[in-house]
């Protein structure tokens, strides 16, 4: 290729900014989520054309942004001006990460930053760890991860796909001088968006797998499942509305579980 042509492409493909326009959740939705997943107020849906605008439009930004490493990019250019104080823990994960602030809007308090995105998979959160969490230079980086895997969100996967996914990023962070806390995946029975799937058995085996992980690398290690799983794997149906994802009780029954391990040293 010509040095003209190879130089042109260079200048489309690096830019300061590389993000569109950021795809901002409706006020409606967002006060009808936290309203749905606190379990308090009236718990009124949006309208059914702003909810399928907004679910076009986060569709084709993922198109051009596969892992969203666009999502929170403002937000981590803010958090770098800041004090560390404003951003002393970053959690990482999907939508039981993200929704946490809707059941309980005061868990992410100052100097806890919410990093989840619903429906990703690890594949996804290590491509944009370096922006969400390496960038940010936090203490602690707080990673739960794998129920999407497991569901298939991204196409079918392995274990050792997860694992390796997961502990790449356990490594970024020790290399980057952040202590890690690593929570086993949550449990659950059954996913209501492909309910054919009977994933407790997987989790386990994952979980199993983390664990082992945590000791190899001397990382702190915390699973949910000890007050939130019945006998069988499944989310305790006090703790959630369909089975994976906790409700504002379940948040509240694993809250402490995350400041313990958060303090440890």
């Amino acid at each position: 290729m010509p040095l003209s042509l190879l130089l042109a492409a260079a200048a489309l493909g690096v830019t300061d900014n590389p993000c569109p326009v950021p795809v901002v959740v409706p006020p409606q939705m967002a006060a009808w989520r936290s309203a749905f997943y606190s379990g308090k107020g009236v718990q009124t849906p949006p309208p059914a054309a702003e909810l399928a605008a907004y679910r076009a439009a986060y569709a084709e930004a993922r198109k051009g942004d596969w892992p969203a490493i666009c999502q929170y990019r403002g937000d981590n250019l803010r958090l770098r001006t800041m004090p560390q104080a404003a951003r002393e823990v970053v959690f990482m994960g999907d939508s039981i990460t993200e929704n946490w602030g809707y059941a309980d809007p005061a868990f992410y308090r100052t100097g806890r930053i919410n990093r989840g995105i619903s429906g990703q998979t690890t594949q996804q959160m290590l491509l944009r760890f370096p922006s969400d969490v390496i960038a940010l230079r936090p203490r602690v980086v707080h990673i739960m991860a794998g129920t999407n895997d497991i569901a298939g969100n991204t196409g079918p996967t392995t274990l050792d796909a997860i694992e390796g996914n997961i502990a790449a990023m356990v490594v970024l962070a020790k290399a980057a001088g952040i202590r890690v806390v690593l929570a086993a995946t949550p449990p659950s029975v059954v996913f209501n968006w492909t309910p054919t799937l009977r994933p407790a058995s997987t989790i386990a085996a994952l979980n199993l797998r983390l664990r082992q992980l945590a000791a190899r690398e001397r990382v702190t290690f915390v699973d949910y499942g000890t007050v939130l799983a019945t006998p069988t794997g499944g989310l305790r149906p006090e703790y959630t509305f369909d089975g994976t994802h906790p409700n504002a009780a379940g948040y509240a029954a694993i809250a402490p579980l995350a400041t313990r391990a958060l303090q440890q040293r």
